[in-house]
C-alpha cells in the first residue's frame, strides 16, 4: 500500500498524526525518531503503537514552552498585562481595550489542532494496541493522554467533538468537513472513564523517565473532578456552550471526589514527593526530579531534543521551548561607565536561568508586588518562593564576554566590579529611601545611600522593566564560562507541566468548597512551611540557612478561602501557565483581574497608571478558532451556531 500522510479535518481544522517517533525498552528515556508520515496501517504493528505512544509525549511541546500559548493563559489574568514590544497578540489577550479577543488571533487557537491530532492518535493506539500485542498499562498511557487533551479543550471552549469523523472516541482516517459539538457533561464523562481507566492500569514507576504513572493520571482525575464540580455548581451563573442544563445538587459529591482522589495520591506518593525547598523544584540544575510528574522534555540535541528545531537564533515557535522569552525584559539596555572611561553593558545577554533572551512581551502587574498583593512586604520577608521566582538582583558578566574593565561605576559612583550587583528591585517600603534624581536618568533607577547597586521599588514596576520570571529561564551546560553561543535560542529545558505539590492545593480547594477548614488548612500549610525553609538565595547565589516556617505557618489565616487558595497557587505557580485555568474554573477571573496598575512603557516611567479590563462572562470560554470554521461543509447559520456565543 502506498504511504500517505493521514490527514483528519475536523470541522476543516486540520488534524494529522504529526510527528512520529519511536520508542525502545532498552532506554530509560524515550527514544524520538522524527517521522513525517504515517501509513494507515501504523498502528496495526508493534513498532507503530510503540511509535504512536512516544509520540503523545512529543505532542507535548507544540503549545507547552511556546509563548504565544504561555500568554493565552497569563496576559489578561491578575498576574500579568502586555508589555512594552507587545504585538497584538498579547494586547488582545489583555482585554484592556488596546486589543480584541476574535477567533482570528491566537488565543483562540490555543492547544487546538495539536490537541485533537493527539487524541486521534491516542484513539488509534487504544483501538488497534490489543491486537497489537500491546498490554493493559502501555495502552493506559494513551487512555490519560486522550482525557488529559479533551480536558484542556473543554476547559478553554466548552463542549467539543467527541466524534472526529468515525464515531465518538473512535480512531478516524477519513477527511470530514463536519462537525457536531457534545456537551460538556458529555466530554467530562469520557475523560473520567479514559482517567479512571488510566488510574486502574498505569502503573506506580514511569516505565521510562517521564512516562504516565497512577498518581500522575490520578492528579488530572482529581483537577477534572474538581473542575466538574464548579461547573456544576456554576456560583456566577456563566454561560456554557453548547446550551445543556446542569445540577447544582451533584457538585458537592464531585468535590469529595476531588479530595478523595488528592489525599489518595498524597497518602501513596509512589515515585514523587515534594523537593526539600521551593528552589529545589524549580532550580534548572534539578530539572526532572521527583516533583515533576509531567513535563515537555528538550535537551541539547537540537535534532532530537527539540523536535528538529535549532537553538541559535529560535524561531520562535514549536516545537521550541521559547517561553521564557516573553517574561523578560531587555536588561541589556543598562549601560555603564567603566574604569577606562568607555561606556559598556555591564549585564550582557546570557544563556543562564536568571537573564536570556529578552523579548519584552508581557510583565507582571505591579499591584501583585504592593501591601495587599501576593507578593507584598509581609510575604517577600519570609517567603523564599518570591527568591525563587524572580530574578531581583542583576549581576555584572561583561568579564563573560572578553572584557577586561576591572570595574564600573554604579550607584552613588561606587565601582562595581566583575559578578557583582548593578541593580536590584527593592520592596515598595524601601521607596522612601530611594533617591530617583540624577542617577540613571536614562533607564528611570535610583540611589539608596551606601549602595553601589542602582535599584528600584518594586512598586514602579512598568511595561519597559519588571521582575523575570526565573523559573522558566534558559540553562545550558556548554557555555564554557562565556555568555553562551546560543543564548537567543529555545531552552533545552524541559518545560514542567504537572507537579506533585498541586495535590495539596487541590485537596485545599476541594475541603474548602466541603466546608472543612480543618483539612484545608492542613495541606494548605504544607506547602507553606515549605516555602519558609531556604538553604540557596538564588539572586545572592549564595547558600543559606533560613527557617522561616513558623512565621509562615503563623501568618496563614485561621478560615482558608477560595481567594486565598488563589493567592497561594499564584505563588506556587506564577506565570507558569496555570492562572487562567485557576480564574476560569473558580469563576473569579472578573473579579480578581478586572483593574491592575502598571507604570507606562518608557524606562523613565515609574507612576502608577489604573487599568480597566472589560471581562464578559461570555469570554469564559475562549473562541473557536476561525480557520476551524472556514473550512466547514456547512451553511453560514451553521457554522455560527458551532462558534461561542461571546465571538460571533
Amino acid at each position: 500500500m502506498k504511504t500517505k500522510s493521514i490527514k483528519y479535518i475536523l470541522a476543516a481544522g486540520l488534524v494529522c498524526c504529526g510527528l512520529s517517533t519511536t520508542m525502545t525498552s532498552c532506554s530509560d528515556v524515550l527514544d524520538e525518531q522524527p517521522r513525517s508520515q504515517f501509513d494507515p496501517t501504523f498502528f496495526t504493528t508493534k513498532a507503530g503503537i510503540e511509535g504512536g505512544l512516544t509520540s503523545l509525549y512529543a505532542h507535548l511541546r507544540y503549545f507547552y514552552g511556546n509563548g504565544y500559548y504561555l500568554n493565552s493563559l497569563e496576559t489578561g489574568t491578575d498576574e500579568y498585562t502586555y508589555a512594552q514590544s507587545a504585538d497584538g497578540n498579547f494586547k488582545d489577550a489583555d482585554l484592556s481595550g488596546v486589543g480584541s479577543m476574535n477567533p482570528n488571533n491566537s488565543i483562540a487557537g490555543g492547544c487546538w489542532g495539536a490537541a485533537f491530532a493527539n487524541i486521534n492518535t491516542a484513539s488509534g493506539i487504544i483501538e488497534n494496541g490489543a491486537a497489537a500485542g500491546i498490554d493493559d498499562a502501555l495502552l493506559a498511557e494513551a487512555y490519560f493522554f486522550r482525557a488529559f487533551d479533551y480536558f484542556i479543550l473543554v476547559q478553554t471552549y466548552g463542549g467539543v467533538p467527541l466524534d472526529l469523523g468515525a464515531g465518538d472516541l473512535k480512531f478516524n482516517t477519513s477527511t470530514v468537513r463536519t462537525s457536531v459539538r457534545n456537551t460538556v457533561p458529555e466530554v467530562y464523562a469520557a475523560i473520567f472513564a479514559d482517567l479512571e481507566k488510566a488510574v486502574a492500569d498505569l502503573p506506580e514507576n514511569p516505565r521510562l523517565t517521564g512516562t504516565a504513572t497512577k498518581n500522575l493520571a490520578r492528579l488530572y482525575l482529581s483537577k477534572a473532578y474538581l473542575t466538574y464540580a464548579w461547573w456544576l455548581e456554576n456560583p456566577n451563573n456563566i454561560p456554557t456552550y453548547p446550551e445543556c442544563s446542569r445540577d447544582a445538587s451533584q457538585a458537592n459529591s464531585y468535590f469529595q471526589k476531588a479530595y478523595d482522589m488528592a489525599k489518595q495520591a498524597i497518602d501513596n506518593p509512589g515515585p514523587y514527593g515534594l523537593q526539600p525547598t521551593f528552589y529545589d523544584v524549580n532550580v534548572a540544575t534539578n530539572d526532572r526530579n521527583s516533583e515533576i510528574m509531567l513535563y515537555a522534555d528538550h535537551d541539547e540535541d537540537e535534532k532530537f531534543g527539540n523536535g528538529g528545531a535549532g537553538y541559535g537564533w529560535g524561531s520562535g515557535g514549536s516545537p521550541e521551548n521559547f517561553a521564557y522569552w516573553m517574561e523578560t525584559w531587555n536588561y541589556t539596555e543598562m549601560t555603564a561607565k567603566a574604569a577606562s572611561g568607555a561606556t559598556i553593558n555591564p549585564i550582557q545577554r546570557e544563556a543562564v536561568q536568571a537573564l536570556g533572551r529578552p523579548w519584552t512581551r508581557m510583565a507582571p502587574i505591579a499591584d501583585n508586588f504592593m501591601e495587599g498583593g501576593v507578593w507584598e512586604d509581609a510575604v517577600k520577608a519570609i517567603d523564599s518562593r518570591y527568591d525563587a521566582t524572580f530574578t531581583l538582583r542583576y549581576h555584572t558578566n561583561w568579564q563573560k564576554a572578553g572584557g577586561t574593565e576591572p570595574y564600573v561605576f554604579g550607584a552613588n559612583g561606587m565601582q562595581v566590579g566583575p559578578n557583582e550587583v548593578y541593580f536590584s528591585w527593592v520592596p515598595e517600603s524601601e521607596d522612601a529611601n530611594i533617591n530617583y534624581t540624577g542617577a540613571d536618568g536614562k533607564l528611570g533607577f535610583g540611589e539608596m545611600p551606601g549602595r553601589a547597586d542602582f535599584v528600584v521599588a518594586v512598586n514602579h514596576i512598568s511595561r519597559k522593566k519588571y521582575p523575570i520570571n526565573w523559573k522558566i529561564g534558559i540553562y545550558r551546560t556548554d557555555n564554557n564560562g562565556g555568555l553562551g553561543s546560543k543564548v537567543n535560542g529555545g531552552s533545552p529545558r524541559p518545560w514542567n507541566i504537572a507537579k506533585f505539590s498541586e495535590f495539596y492545593l487541590i485537596a485545599a480547594e476541594a475541603a474548602v468548597k466541603l466546608n472543612d477548614n480543618a483539612n484545608a488548612l492542613k495541606y494548605v500549610n504544607v506547602l507553606r512551611e515549605r516555602a519558609g525553609k531556604q538553604t540557596f538565595s538564588q539572586n545572592d547565589n549564595v547558600a543559606v540557612s533560613v527557617d522561616n516556617s513558623a512565621a509562615m505557618l503563623a501568618a496563614t489565616p485561621a478560615t482558608i478561602t477560595i481567594d486565598f487558595i488563589l493567592d497561594e497557587r499564584s505563588r506556587e505557580f506564577w506565570g507558569e501557565g496555570y492562572r487562567w485555568f485557576d480564574l476560569v474554573r473558580t469563576q473569579k477571573w472578573a473579579e480578581r483581574a478586572s483593574t491592575y496598575r502598571i507604570a507606562g512603557s518608557g524606562y523613565t516611567d515609574k507612576d502608577l497608571e489604573s487599568f480597566t479590563r472589560d471581562i464578559p462572562a461570555g469570554y469564559y470560554l475562549r473562541p473557536i478558532p476561525q480557520g476551524q470554521l472556514d473550512g466547514l461543509i456547512m451553511s453560514e447559520q451553521e457554522k455560527q451556531a458551532y462558534q461561542n456565543p461571546a465571538y460571533r
